[in-house]
């Protein structure tokens, strides 16, 4: 039924506007203009706030604001959450066979990305509206008040500022996957967290609640003013040189940035040589990490369209899952599956420090920290298997994408079904391995915490990104000065 619908609608999911793909070569100079001009006008868009909204707002992303490469208060408030719930629900239709689509037939995979395109497209009002309607987007009654118009009307003009928002991030996306170097949605998330870590460091503004500058760098020179030696060299002095004075967080950052790095490296590398330029040879990598992190978008993604609910639920005086205080959970169902964010979630007597947690049990707490560990492992592995069976990179796709190439392992037949069976030894092991292994190192960085509070899932994404940046960069300079290359790697066009 599902499959029936979706085929019927496709004539119209093809006439949503779409970015169009170059018909010829783009050449490196302007792919890297356009992935500059894109990122630009993202930093631009960050800071246009929406008309009309009430300061007493509540962000209901703000946990997870890093990962989703949004700005509270912004027109790009919602940012990629559209585009990663939309991915999600489909993964999960199509993984459970409820959508029956072959992605490694041509046909099917366009109709998989034109209904994604849709589906982005629904999702940014369905982010929307309920923030909305729930009171968490509350419009300014002074601004009803001088515009002469109800607040309803003002409420109608914020969804329609973040539905514009929203779908600037869509054809921004589009155009860096098309056009520039990379995607858009691992670009955004790059420069959030990276403005996230420099903001962390370098930040002297004191928050409301605290007596110290929120960044690393200036608390340190606060810390030096206020305490003197001897205390900072007792037990609690260095534990709050640890906690409280940014240490561990940078620590952390530091060793999980090596972690990433390293595990990017780690790969088993199958050779190739081409069947018709007699000494062209290359070599196929299949790397430890071979779903890269994006999976754990999916996941955390997941969580926090869990936690809106949660919210929601709160805000109409259902309290059976949890209670809220902002956008933070303290109680119930919620506070379990809550991500872990630094060692004041998990260790007792720093969670107790907080008068909202003074009485909770500490079984809540260690079992919100299993929970969570359970979640970043079990979905990494999940979502990584589906990732790669839908973005064309499991054995089947890869096989015949090398052997359209011309390129060939030496000892093997040349045929697809060869190479599909050489692929299937260490395409599916590599990525369940990979989608734990990504799992722990983000629970790791969550335990301890980070730089700037960007969470361990954000972090490990950007490095990650940068990382892959990097290559692409290089890949890309490389095609430019031999087109042979190109043709190899088929991209010639």
């Amino acid at each position: 039924m599902v499959d029936y619908v979706l085929r019927a609608l496709q004539p119209y999911f093809e006439r949503i506007p779409s970015v169009a793909r170059p018909t010829e070569h783009v050449p490196f100079n302007q792919k890297l203009m356009w992935t500059l001009t894109i990122l630009l006008l993202y930093f631009v868009l960050s800071n246009v706030p929406v008309f009309g909204l009430d300061p007493s707002s509540i962000d209901i992303f703000e946990q997870y604001r890093a990962l989703f490469a949004g700005a509270t208060g912004s027109i790009i408030a919602l940012g990629i959450g559209p585009i990663v719930t939309a991915s999600i629900i489909l993964q999960l239709l199509v993984g459970a066979g409820i959508i029956k689509l072959d992605l490694t037939n041509p046909d099917d995979r366009a109709a998989y990305q034109d209904f994604q395109r849709f589906l982005v497209f629904v999702m940014i009002a369905v982010e929307a509206l309920p923030q909305i309607l729930g009171g968490f987007l509350k419009p300014n009654p002074l601004i009803a008040q001088q515009l002469g118009v109800s607040l309803g009307v003002v409420s109608l003009l914020i969804f329609i500022q973040l539905f514009i928002g929203g779908t600037l991030i869509v054809y921004m996306d589009e155009v860096v996957s098309k056009w520039g170097i990379g995607s858009g949605v691992s670009l955004f998330i790059l420069a959030g967290v990276a403005q996230s870590i420099i903001t962390g460091l370098f930040n002297w503004v004191v928050p409301p609640n605290s007596a110290m500058p929120a960044g690393i760098i200036p608390r340190w020179f606060w810390i030096a003013q206020n305490y003197g030696g001897e205390t900072l060299l007792t037990a609690d002095g260095l534990r709050f040189l640890l906690v409280d004075g940014g240490i561990l967080a940078l620590i952390t950052t530091a060793i999980i940035i090596i972690l990433v790095v390293y595990a990017e490296g780690t790969r088993v590398e199958i050779p190739l040589a081409h069947a018709a330029v007699r000494g062209a040879r290359g070599r196929f990598p299949i790397k430890l990490i071979y779903a890269s992190v994006l999976p754990m978008i999916f996941v955390r993604a997941l969580q926090a369209n869990i936690q809106i609910f949660g919210m929601l639920m709160y805000n109409r005086g259902i309290t059976i899952f949890g209670e809220y205080v902002g956008s933070k959970p303290i109680s119930g169902l919620m506070y379990v599956i809550s991500p872990v964010r630094g060692p004041q979630d998990w260790i007792p007597s720093l969670v107790k420090a907080s008068p909202y947690f003074a009485d909770l049990p500490e079984w809540m707490i260690i079992l919100r920290l299993l929970v969570d560990a359970s979640i970043l492992v079990a979905g990494g592995i999940l979502f990584a298997i589906f990732w790669v069976e839908t973005s064309g990179m499991d054995a089947r796709t890869v096989a015949n994408q090398i052997a359209r190439s011309g390129m060939q392992v030496p000892g093997f037949r040349r045929t697809p079904q060869s190479l599909e069976r050489l692929l299937e030894r260490y395409i599916p092991k590599v990525t369940v391995l990979g989608g734990a292994a990504i799992g722990l190192l983000t629970l790791v960085a969550n335990m301890l915490g980070t730089i700037g509070g960007v969470g361990g899932t954000s972090l490990l994404l950007a490095v990650s990104i940068a990382y892959k940046l990097y290559q692409d960069l290089a890949k890309e300079q490389l095609t430019e000065m031999h087109p042979l290359v190109r043709r190899m790697l088929g991209e010639e066009i």
